[in-house]
């Protein structure tokens, strides 16, 4: 299974929630968690064909900045 990591400003669970209806829109995307323990509030994706534009619009559509942890 595939794993992207993003940077995200998903810092609360009300901003998980939020994001949620967005994320589990997205067909590819198995499993996802944001760790918003940490200062950059990593987003971390899962799936087998899951791709960085599609989590990047679906989080952008939530309303929330988003970037590629390369």
């Amino acid at each position: 299974m595939k794993t992207l990591r993003f940077k995200t400003n998903i810092n609360c669970n009300n901003c998980v929630r939020t994001v949620s209806a967005f994320l589990n829109e997205v067909p590819t995307i198995r499993e996802w968690t944001v760790d918003v323990g940490q200062p950059e509030k990593i987003l971390t994706v899962k799936g087998e064909e899951v791709l960085v534009e599609e989590v990047i619009e679906a989080v952008e559509e939530a309303g929330f900045d988003i970037v590629e942890d390369k």
